[in-house]
């Protein structure tokens, strides 16, 4: 084996750069496309050809990365296949269903472009409307979210739909149509600023305007499903719910819990005090304290106590903040096929 090959230190700016993206392929992506998969083995052959051809038109370096939620069909099978075939596939498969949220974070992760692009492998997102996403990105806006205006799904999915994003634009005050579309376009420095678990991925738009990034929509074209079926089910109305609170939490008091906690605490604890002070003057006053005046004693008490609990929630709240954050303690990967 020869000595290593050394490079003339003269070399101008341009060989420079050249090596450099020879050393590091990843600094030639521009433009990663990140697609979560669950049980999506009829469709997924199909994306990649449609695809190809508007990524071949694009005038930036791309990669698609397939991010495997645990599938339990063949859908892992046919992204091997389509990792051997095209250079620009790379893939992620989680150790288990871990969720949408859990594999979209995982995909945020492990892509390497400057713009991220976002949308589902069921093939009811059309890929021929990346190029308008784009458009609105180099117009100065940092997420561009999609709005399926004539959506092809059934009631049971529409009609909740409806309602999830009338509550979401009446809580936040962001005037979006679809919250919830899984077609959208980032810039790298939104992803770099969120922290996404549970099922928060819904709620990307609202923390992103909180953040103070420019957030744009866009109608776009939605398919009909021809392959597998919906993952939509009562329960992730119930979990949109839960996550709607936990999300407003974090973006209004997340910096200072103590703002929401301590205030209604020490609202609670006053008037405690005040009902307390009022039986201590009937007592002064030589009144005695009767049965009608224990239900005042006992809710006296009572605001006292959780007025003192609230208050103690919202200092550890502003003590627990200040630890820090992993995203990949939401996912596991099991395998990863790269170039």
């Amino acid at each position: 084996m020869g000595p290593p090959r050394t490079y003339n230190s003269t070399m101008n700016a341009v060989e420079a750069d050249a090596l450099s993206q020879l050393q590091n392929p990843a600094a030639t992506v521009q433009l990663s496309v990140v697609v979560p998969l669950l049980d999506e083995q009829g469709s997924v052959v199909e994306l990649h050809r449609q695809l190809t051809p508007v990524l071949d038109e694009l005038d930036l370096a791309s990669e698609i990365l397939f991010v495997d939620d645990g599938s339990s069909d063949g859908t892992f099978e046919e992204l091997e296949g389509l990792h051997g075939l095209d250079p620009r596939v790379r893939v992620i498969a989680l150790r288990r269903h871990f969720g949408k949220t859990a594999a979209l974070v995982a995909g945020f992760r492990e892509a390497r472009g400057e713009i991220v692009i976002t949308m589902d492998g069921d093939l009811q997102d059309d890929p021929a409307e990346i190029p308008r996403f784009l458009a609105l990105l180099r117009q100065g806006y940092d997420l561009v979210v999609g709005w399926k205006r004539e959506r092809h799904d059934p009631p049971t999915k529409t009609v909740p739909s409806k309602i999830f994003n009338a509550v979401v634009r009446a809580a936040s005050g962001i005037t979006l149509h679809d919250f919830n579309c899984g077609f959208k376009a980032y810039r790298r420095a939104v992803l770099d600023d969120l922290r996404l678990y549970g099922d928060m991925h819904r709620f990307v738009p609202v923390m992103a305007a909180w953040k103070g990034y420019r957030v744009a929509e866009i109608e776009v074209h939605h398919r009909e499903r021809r392959f597998g079926r919906s993952k939509f089910g009562a329960g992730r109305v119930m979990a949109g719910v839960i996550d709607l609170i936990r999300v407003l939490f974090l973006t209004r008091y997340m910096q200072k819990p103590l703002s929401l906690f301590g205030t209604t605490g020490l609202v609670l604890f006053l008037l405690g005090v005040v009902g307390g002070i009022y039986l201590a003057v009937l007592k002064l006053m030589g009144q005695s304290i009767g049965v009608s005046h224990l239900p005042l004693l006992f809710l006296t008490v009572m605001l006292i106590l959780f007025g003192t609990i609230l208050l103690a929630i919202g200092l550890i709240g502003e003590m627990q903040r200040h630890y820090g954050y992993h995203a990949s303690d939401e996912y596991s990967i099991r395998t990863r096929l790269e170039h």
